[in-house]
């Protein structure tokens, strides 16, 4: 059964609506702004703008942010389902586009976009002119469904249904450090002989703690007095002597700065995904970007 809408009691529009659901969602106009990359008197004007279409307010002031009011919040899931809607509607939209020219986003972790995309979006580009690349480095997961990338490298297998998955192989994390560190802490020859060594953590939580102790490597906090999320920061302090540090062997064994700390050790294994969104593989730039990707960063 077909219902008629009567179109002319719709009296926004969506930019509008879109300038609000980002302000919620940011809390502040600012935060707002530079997630929409617009000027903030201009998105504050949108904001009041809708406000006055709709005859209600939808924001109080509080402190330096923005909170809303019970009118807002209450109109929040809709224009929420409206953002997601047109979101469905981008995604359907680029994934009919037959044009290999244009704009492609690729999101990887910071070792990934430093070190392996650089020589591989060099050869892309040469291949196809056509093609402008966006990198996102971010060591979270990008949120592809909500066009934060249209192509992610990760190192865990994604759940969504709607997102199709290539896994490229497995990567093995290996120590690494300087001779002239390695020499400093003594020539360790076994796992627990590195509980004299420092380490360049990772992970505030203990993760890295966790892994590296299944390993037999008894190390505690103490063993780790330089902290950093940063993995190209992690790996400078390795080249300049400063402790321990683990990172993908692919990339490490290329650095001849640095050797692996107990070659037998047993490396921690972690598989490689490239991912989309299923409606992005129908666009042939897209595809074929994913394709050339898969087949350059394939591990044996």
């Amino acid at each position: 059964m077909h219902i008629c809408m009567d179109w002319r009691s719709v009296k926004f529009d969506w930019n509008k609506a879109r300038a609000f659901l980002v302000t919620a969602e940011e809390g502040s106009l600012s935060a707002a702004a530079r997630a929409l990359g617009m000027a903030q008197p201009t998105l504050g004007r949108q904001v009041d703008g809708l406000e006055q279409e709709l005859g209600i307010v939808l924001f109080e002031r509080v402190g330096r942010g923005l909170r809303l009011t019970p009118s807002g919040l209450e109109l929040l899931d809709h224009v929420r389902d409206m953002g997601e809607a047109a979101g469905r509607v981008s995604l359907t939209a680029l994934g009919q586009s037959q044009a290999i020219e244009g704009k492609i986003c690729i999101s990887a972790s910071e070792t990934y976009a430093a070190v392996l995309l650089p020589p591989i979006i060099a050869k892309l580009r040469l291949q196809e002119p056509g093609i402008k690349v966006e990198i996102v480095v971010a060591n979270h997961a990008s949120d592809l469904r909500r066009r934060e990338a249209d192509i992610a490298i990760r190192n865990f297998r994604p759940t969504e249904p709607d997102l199709v998955a290539k896994k490229l192989g497995d990567a093995e994390a290996v120590l690494y450090a300087t001779p002239e560190y390695i020499e400093k802490i003594g020539n360790p020859t076994k796992p627990s002989d590195l509980q004299r060594a420092d380490f360049v953590d990772l992970d505030a939580g203990g993760m890295m703690i966790k892994g590296l102790n299944t390993l037999g490597l008894g190390v505690t906090k103490a063993n780790f007095p330089i902290l950093t999320e940063n993995y190209l920061v992690m790996w400078e302090l390795v080249r300049q002597g400063a402790g321990v540090g683990i990172l993908d062997a692919y990339i490490g064994d290329a650095d001849p700065t640095v050797v692996r700390i107990l070659p037998d050790l047993p490396p921690l294994v972690f598989p490689i995904w490239l991912v989309a969104h299923r409606e992005l593989t129908t666009s042939r730039r897209i595809r074929m970007v994913y394709d050339f990707l898969a087949t350059e960063l394939k591990r044996d």
